[in-house]
């Protein structure tokens, strides 16, 4: 445990220079088997979002706003995970698991990013999907080129100035060298419970960003689905059904994974043990990035054909796109 000494005002006041992650250290057994679970789930998300965003850039008839979007959904689930479980791996095999002060700063703004991003890049697909299904003769027009690149601009630029400016109000709080993080990570409420200082505006911001970044995503998720569902139901035939509802069935899947893991772990009763609570927000980071590159692979004919394409070196062949409308 490190800390420093340093007068202000004629007053001595403790600086944190690292902390100390809590973790599962009191079952070390249970930390050696979620090191190899961890493992093999966080190989997996690489490889398979890896995967997702090179058939986009490789096959021609992944150049849609669909799979657009999908490969930053890929992208942003690499990052989200690679900004703290390679350090929670390693932290597995230790006795004590320490993390420096900057070390904790970006690793807490890249987590809150990400996963603010998550929610406003979801938010965005459905968007496309309605446009898909309900405008699908100015889905051309209106999904263009422009459109979606200030669309992805959005969900990174909002999220990301929302941590930054969550980070710089939590790390302006005294420590009053209070170092020890019951948590796998830098998780920005683990981080607030060390603070010794008035944490109200902090609340108070946390409380209106998730309103904005997360509540209200889930809003247009919402209506965006009434009304493509409306619009299925309006579709005559059985077979033009269920082509129109396959094009957004992965996509929702993903929304209720997703949106269903959180809501499980902030509106569930109050576990009197932590543990429990940890492990959720495990399976949230890291296992929740690992099904999305799963459940796009079993549910788009167009990523299968891709997958094929690629392994049998076809894919540098010139491939007739698919039509971007349904």
């Amino acid at each position: 445990m490190r800390w420093m000494e340093s007068e202000t005002n004629g007053a001595n006041q403790t600086v944190v220079t690292e902390f100390v992650l809590l973790g599962l250290h009191d079952h070390h057994n249970l930390e050696m088997v979620l090191f190899v679970l961890c493992l093999g789930i966080y190989s997996v998300n690489v490889l398979g979002n890896a995967l997702l965003i090179g058939l986009n850039m490789l096959d021609p008839r992944l150049h849609t706003p669909m799979y657009f979007f999908l490969s930053n959904l890929a992208l942003m689930d690499i990052c989200g995970t690679s900004s703290f479980v390679p350090l929670m791996l390693a932290n597995f095999l230790e006795t004590q698991s320490t993390i420096s002060f900057p070390g904790c700063a970006l690793q807490m703004y890249l987590t809150l990013a990400l996963g603010s991003t998550e929610c406003v890049l979801l938010a965005m697909m459905a968007c496309d999907r309605y446009v898909a299904i309900c405008q699908p003769l100015r889905y051309s027009e209106l999904m263009n080129r422009q459109t979606c690149t200030w669309m992805v601009a959005l969900s990174w630029g909002a999220a990301f100035a929302n941590s930054l400016l969550q980070s710089i109000l939590t790390w302006s709080l005294p420590f009053c060298g209070h170092n020890i993080i019951n948590h796998f990570f830098c998780e920005i409420l683990a981080v607030l419970k060390l603070a010794c200082g008035d944490i109200s505006l902090n609340a108070l911001l946390i409380m209106v960003a998730s309103s904005v970044l997360t509540l209200a995503p889930l809003l247009l998720i919402f209506l965006s689905y009434v009304f493509i569902l409306t619009a299925i139901l309006r579709v005559p035939s059985a077979a033009g059904r269920h082509k129109a509802f396959s094009t957004c069935s992965a996509h929702l899947t993903v929304v209720v994974i997703f949106y269903g893991t959180i809501s499980f772990m902030y509106f569930k009763p109050k576990a009197k043990d932590l543990y429990l609570d940890k492990l959720l927000a495990l399976f949230y980071g890291v296992v929740t990035p690992s099904l999305n590159p799963i459940i796009y692979s079993l549910r788009k004919e167009e990523v299968k054909a891709a997958t094929i394409a690629l392994l049998r070196g076809d894919l540098s062949r010139k491939m007739a796109p698919f039509p971007v409308v349904l």
